[in-house]
């Protein structure tokens, strides 16, 4: 069943591989620009580091973009792909839409889902799990976070990836940890 104000949306089909390395993108509720603001870019990177403690897993590469984020993580252990996802996204959603409603109620009616009972809800994330592809090489790992760090650049939001300041680009490059620490240690070398 549609639900008034959403388009139809991808099926999503997730593949729970123990030990696996997954590219995962998540979109805003309408593809709105919800991470416009450096607040809410910091909140997504304190959830997500914070996930990442609690589930253990290593993060190879990310990205925040206006309206959706990449990030490509290995799971060093049998955790859920499911259950990751939701320790990254629902705590900053908490807190966006908490925010939001304290701070911007004129903004609410743009997180608004009205559902076919009538009951209205507001969503951060575009509903669903989001994309989540499994990789299968060390290359596809490298060619993946050459994609999530040149992914500014191709939008033209900057003209080189080091000058996009939501990206793990400098902790990649520079082994600066600015502005989230990335497992570099974990990342399969690629020999050519």
């Amino acid at each position: 069943m549609q639900i008034r104000g959403e388009k139809h949306r991808k099926l999503c089909q997730r593949w729970d591989v123990p030990y696996g390395v997954h590219y995962l993108t998540f979109s805003c509720y309408r593809r709105q620009p919800f991470f416009g603001s450096e607040r809410t870019c910091r909140w997504f990177l304190e959830c997500l580091d914070q996930a990442r403690a609690r589930q253990g897993f290593h993060l190879w590469a990310w990205v925040i973009m206006p309206e959706h984020v990449h990030a490509l993580i290995s799971i060093p252990n049998e955790a859920q792909i499911s259950a990751i996802l939701r320790s990254i996204k629902y705590p900053l959603a908490r807190r966006a839409i908490l925010w939001a409603k304290e701070n911007r109620p004129d903004r609410m009616g743009s997180m608004e889902v009205i559902g076919p009972d009538g009951i209205v809800s507001y969503r951060f994330w575009q509903r669903g799990g989001g994309y989540d592809r499994n990789m299968r090489s060390t290359r596809d790992v490298h060619e993946k976070i050459r994609y999530i760090h040149n992914n500014p650049v191709r939008r033209e939001l900057v003209r080189r990836p080091e000058d996009w300041p939501w990206s793990s680009w400098r902790a990649n490059q520079t082994r600066e940890d600015i502005p989230l620490r990335i497992d570099r240690e974990t990342i399969p070398i690629l020999v050519e």
